[in-house]
């Protein structure tokens, strides 16, 4: 298994509008080979902090959407969000492989 985690840190006033943004994303990511689960964390601690994690089967899995033009369009809708400020922050994105269950 493989784990992504793409985390940004917001004002904690605009915490919601990003977990809103989330709740009523595409889930095209959803139907790819491969693809296990999507979850969005907040940290319990730091409202503003939001966390995408997300499973694959394998690292070939995850980076045949991460090169797939569907990722591109996903991500180019990123810059279009109607808050600015949220659409220029840069996520802190980590990639881990499953050693143990």
């Amino acid at each position: 298994m493989y784990i992504v985690d793409s985390t940004v840190v917001v004002p904690e006033e605009k915490a919601d509008e990003l977990i809103e943004i989330y709740q009523n994303r595409s889930k095209s990511v959803d139907q790819w080979e491969g693809f296990r689960s999507f979850q969005l964390l907040q940290n319990d601690k730091k409202p503003g902090e939001l966390t995408v994690h997300m499973e694959w089967e394998s690292k070939a899995h995850y980076m045949k959407w991460a090169t797939s033009e569907e990722f591109q369009k996903i991500h180019e809708l990123e810059k279009n969000y109607p808050d600015k400020a949220l659409a220029n922050i840069p996520p802190k994105v980590k990639k881990f492989k499953v050693v143990a269950e």
